[in-house]
């Protein structure tokens, strides 16, 4: 007979027969027997629950008396609750204060009831306030905790990316100052760039970056130390072609030999059909232009405009062309001529192909140089005895200035920077050089000092430019550009020379090149699509080097303002009182070129610091007023 039971899926016993589960009443009969065992079995069941039916009986009556009892002690206690609860009323309503009606009795109490629930939710208000103030600040540390771990993180990911590299531009000496290599090249950089925004888009409002080489030296801060630089500082910057035979470095300070030190050449093009050929000039007329390394910002139409790298004819059909012989010295970054806002964010990319050059030189796209001029340009550099000279200038135009035969220069005159004045328009009011005097120069045998920075020739050392690099955020400023650089320069402890020879000239739209200069596009044509970003940025330059008190600073961008910003060398008040500039009336001393010609250079000379290091402007109680107010 199959085994049945009440319950299902009964566990199996460990011998292998069914148990059972329960309390006897569902006790599993096993199978086989005959009809007398099981009726005895019923009887013994039958009398099991006889006897469990006749104690249930017994309980229940032995319960009763236990409920009366029970009852009886629910009542007492509740006689005893009411009463003390009755006491408790008592004196609380006759603690109550004695005011009007309502203030008495059960309304009194709902009354206070309701102010003291008003005062415990007014201050967790407050106190959910002040947690919500907690949060806020805890949520806000963490971001910074994360942002911080992110740049670490990102730091670490760049610096193990920047050991797999040729050329390390993260790594640095143990004084903060980067490692400068030769030779050296952006190409070797790959996967190394950042993102950074497009300032112009940005000031619209809109969202777009670009992808560009990192600065060489990312904090400017870190190398002059919002004070003097010392000797030491500026000479462990700028490489030389042959490194150190017992170190194997190519920072060899001022222990290189002339010919071998190392020239950055930084050009900013906009559409300038001219610009290879300035490539070519740059390499063919050096004499030495294996230390040559050009970096150019090249906005073009792709398709349309040339490219400042490629030669007019192809390097296979004509390899020996200058920039095929040297095209791993030239490093062009393309830009998309639709995104160009000015000269000031392309000479800025421009300087973030600078790599530790020792001399650093700045020039416009349509220049032809005399041959040997990086010898020339580099002795009269030296000559002046200044760590912190930059030898910069307004060009000469090319015509009849360059002897075809020889490639040096014919003429004996040289311009100087000294002539400049207040211009307003859409952008404010700011400073704008005019026209430069050009004439025999008054001071023989070396370069002149001067006030101002031109940005169409500055020679310097590569320290220069990783000092006082380009505001990146300045889109579509042409007027204010040179300005706002010289006065950096200034603070950071440079000083300017007008070159005693000129070693290259300018091609300008006039005369018997006007026709074909004429052709050349310019960044304006963009001027609709980047309108109002102008007044923005000239806010910022004018605010940076403390040229417009009369706007609060809340109203200009200070982004970066560290790394585009002042030195400590110098105040920008210093220079306004010598040259005679009134920031507030914006006015100027006219007829500064009668003092820079004559006498600037030989009474300021006089307090350069024994060891080079600029010129100490802390010796110099000097005020230029104009002796000839009433004269135009």
């Amino acid at each position: 007979m199959e085994a049945r039971s009440r319950r299902r899926n009964a566990p199996s016993s460990a011998n292998g027969t069914n148990g059972h589960i329960g309390n006897g009443i569902y006790d599993v009969a096993s199978g086989g027997g005959d009809s007398d065992n099981r009726s005895t079995a019923r009887m013994e069941r039958k009398a099991k629950r006889k006897h469990r039916v006749a104690n249930a009986r017994t309980r229940r009556r032995a319960g009763g008396g236990g409920r009366n009892n029970n009852t009886a002690a629910m009542c007492l206690i509740s006689t005893v609750i009411f009463l003390l609860y009755f006491l408790v009323c008592l004196v609380f309503f006759s603690n109550l204060d004695s005011g009007d009606g309502e203030a008495r009795g059960m309304r009194g109490l709902v009354k206070k009831t309701k102010e003291k629930l008003k005062k415990f939710r007014d201050k967790h208000r407050r106190g959910g306030a002040i947690l919500a103030e907690e949060q806020e600040a805890i949520i806000d540390n963490s971001i910074k905790k994360n942002n911080n771990e992110n740049n670490n993180s990102n730091a670490n990911n760049v610096s193990n990316n920047n050991s797999n590299a040729n050329n390390n531009v993260s790594k640095t000496t143990a004084s903060g100052i980067p490692i400068g290599k030769w030779p050296v090249s952006i190409r070797d950089e790959e996967g190394m760039f950042e993102d950074v925004p497009h300032i112009g888009y940005a000031y619209m409002g809109k969202d777009v970056t670009m992808t560009v080489p990192r600065l060489w030296a990312n904090d400017p801060v870190a190398i002059h130390q919002n004070k003097l630089m010392s000797r030491e500082r500026a000479l462990s910057i700028g490489t030389c072609v042959t490194p150190d035979p017992k170190t194997n470095s190519n920072m060899r300070g001022d222990k290189c030999p002339l010919s071998e030190r190392t020239i950055f050449v930084a050009i900013a093009s906009y559409r300038d059909w001219q610009c290879r050929d300035t490539v070519t000039s740059i390499l063919s007329t050096a004499a030495h232009p294996e230390r040559v390394r050009v970096g150019v910002v090249d906005q073009i139409v792709d398709g349309v405009d040339g490219s400042c790298d490629v030669p007019h004819v192809p390097c296979s059909d004509d390899p020996d062309q200058p920039i095929c012989l040297y095209k791993n010295q030239i490093d062009v970054f393309q830009m998309d001529a639709e995104l160009a806002v000015g000269p000031v964010f392309a000479r800025h990319i421009g300087h973030r192909l600078y790599r530790g050059e020792y001399y650093a030189m700045q020039s416009d796209a349509h220049v032809t140089f005399t041959r040997g001029w990086d010898d020339d340009i580099i002795s009269q550099m030296e000559s002046t005895g200044d760590e912190l000279a930059v030898l910069t200038t307004y060009l000469t135009d090319i015509v009849n200035s360059i002897d075809p035969m020889t490639g040096l220069s014919k003429r004996h005159t040289r311009p100087i920077m000294c002539n400049t004045e207040y211009e307003g328009g859409a952008q404010g009011k700011h400073l704008r050089h005019l026209s430069q005097p050009e004439g025999i120069p008054d001071i023989m045998g070396m370069p002149q000092l001067q006030p101002y920075f031109a940005a169409g020739f500055a020679f310097s050392r590569g320290h220069f430019v990783a000092t006082v690099p380009y505001d990146m955020y300045q889109p579509m400023i042409f007027q204010g550009e040179e300005m706002s650089i010289g006065l950096r320069g200034f603070t950071v402890g440079y000083d300017y020379f007008a070159p005693e020879r000129s070693v290259c000239f300018h091609s300008y739209a006039i005369g018997e090149n006007s026709k074909a200069r004429n052709k050349v596009p310019h960044f304006w044509e963009h001027a609709q699509a980047f309108k109002g970003t102008g007044i923005k940025a000239m806010k910022r330059l004018l605010g940076i080097v403390d040229m417009n008190p009369e706007v609060p600073r809340s109203e200009w961008d200070h982004s970066e303002e560290a790394k585009y910003g002042l030195g400590g060398a110098r105040e920008t008040s210093k220079f306004y009182d010598v040259i005679g500039i009134d920031v507030v009336k914006k006015t100027t001393q006219r007829h500064l070129c009668q003092f820079v010609h004559n006498k600037m250079h030989k009474q300021f000379m006089k307090s350069l610091r024994p060891d080079g290091m600029g010129i100490d402007y802390g010796q110099i109680d000097f005020k230029w007023v104009d002796p000839r107010p009433n004269d135009e």
